[in-house]
């Protein structure tokens, strides 16, 4: 398709072709992508701390992932998984589940999106349990269709005016050490946040109704939180004691984005679900739910699937995202990394006093940004000053978190240490510059 060359005359035909509500970060149109770059239609070069939101973990246009969908597409792209099957849906699902947390049979089923993932997860889990009660958590997003944006916290924009909501999700304070919802320090606290949830079956509601406790193990959208070590078993243990199904949403945090490849893995538990999408197929359009065998079996034929799941061309991405991390050590490259964020992250938070904590888990890096390291004040505009210095110099970054003033970083684990080194000076560039302001 040719261009029409200039981000301007894009952005006046986007503006009367589609809709505002769904709005972009930045008025920059892409053109191309390789690897940790981005050029856009004038020719503009921008390094990718984004990376389609924790989708191109193994870069753009890997050149495994390009052959693998050109070779699937001359062959076959579709005919419905649920009418006539094919192989590469099988095989990638044989893949997933041996990879996925869990030393136990499994099965899995494929569909397009995280939301829609998130979605089969609740019903497939309503069926096994005979419950219908959801347990999801503060600063979580797990969407934005009626239901998942029913489970997702924060209300603008994502749930402002689209009431109402559906029923049956009940919600309680997340593991948020920077900003304790119970004022207390860890590790004297003894995680009560995860024990809160005995407290939560007797004043919310009881776990006899509850179906599922869904959770993101670092959180997205709500701003990279991480829980503390001990967190999640004493989730998991409670979830167990009262027939209640532990989710992992591994949407943004999964293939390899905290150095391994599932992010629950940091805290040794095995989901009895576990939801994958965005770097699943490097950007083509498919997601997951992988689960034990008897509980996703539990749901009778016809009960969950789609058109379009499991897509031949999208599950051939994924059996190529499978065959990188594998070929090229991924994981490996995806803790050096990690190590290389937080050593130069923890020296700028003693250079830069509007840097309160630095959270995540290997690559999965954030840095809250405040006013006052003492009060805690958020510093939304400073955070948005940032992302503006950082984008005119050629470095694209997104924000995050419940008020606005995270930095999140989400550079595809194939960057090299040049491309890497030069973003970084550019954010450290404009920490000096917004500090001083």
């Amino acid at each position: 398709m040719e261009s029409r060359s200039t981000n301007m005359v894009l952005t006046e035909s986007r503006n009367s072709a589609i809709p505002t509500g769904h709005a972009s970060v930045y008025e920059c149109y892409i053109a191309s992508g390789k690897g940790a770059f981005l050029y856009d239609v004038e020719g503009r070069e921008f390094i990718d701390f984004v990376g389609g939101i924790g989708v191109m973990n193994v870069g753009h246009s890997h050149p495994t992932v390009v052959a693998a969908i050109k070779d699937q597409a001359e062959k076959l792209t579709h005919t419905c998984f649920m009418v006539t099957p094919y192989e590469p849906a099988v095989s990638l699902a044989e893949r997933l589940g041996a990879v996925t947390p869990g030393d136990f049979p499994k099965s899995t089923l494929f569909v397009n999106s995280g939301a829609e993932a998130v979605e089969n997860a609740v019903k497939i889990a309503r069926y096994h349990t005979k419950k219908a009660g959801i347990i999801a958590f503060e600063n979580a997003f797990h969407g934005r269709t009626l239901l998942t944006m029913t489970l997702t916290s924060k209300v603008k924009p994502y749930k402002f005016g689209f009431g109402p909501l559906a029923s049956d999700v009940h919600r309680m304070p997340y593991a948020y050490c920077y900003r304790c919802p119970f004022d207390r320090k860890y590790p004297q606290c003894d995680v009560a946040c995860a024990e809160y949830l005995k407290d939560f079956f007797i004043t919310h509601i009881a776990p006899e109704s509850i179906a599922a406790v869904i959770v993101e193990p670092v959180q997205g959208e709500g701003g990279f939180i991480t829980p503390p070590l001990g967190y999640f078993s004493k989730l998991a243990s409670i979830c167990k004691d009262n027939d209640i199904l532990f989710v992992a949403d591994e949407i943004q945090s999964g293939m390899g984005r905290t150095g391994k490849m599932f992010a629950i893995e940091h805290w040794k538990v095995d989901p009895d679900l576990t939801i994958v999408a965005k770097s699943f197929a490097a950007g083509m359009p498919l997601a997951a739910v992988v689960g034990k065998k008897e509980v996703m079996d539990s749901v009778h034929p016809g009960g969950i699937g789609g058109t379009y799941g499991g897509n031949p061309i999208c599950c051939r991405a994924g059996l190529a995202v499978m065959e990188i991390f594998d070929e090229e050590n991924l994981l490996n490259k995806a803790e050096i990394l990690g190590k290389k964020l937080r050593d130069r992250f923890d020296a700028w938070k003693a250079q830069f006093e509007i840097i309160g904590d630095v959270r995540g888990i290997g690559p999965m890096m954030a840095l809250e940004l405040v006013k006052d390291r003492e009060k805690k004040t958020p510093a939304a505009d400073e955070t948005k000053a940032l992302l503006k210095f950082c984008f005119e110099k050629g470095l694209v970054l997104l924000s995050c978190g419940t008020f606005g003033n995270v930095i999140r970083v989400l550079m595809p684990l194939v960057i090299g240490d040049d491309e890497l080194e030069r973003g970084l000076a550019i954010m450290e560039e404009g920490f000096a510059v917004v500090s001083e302001q």
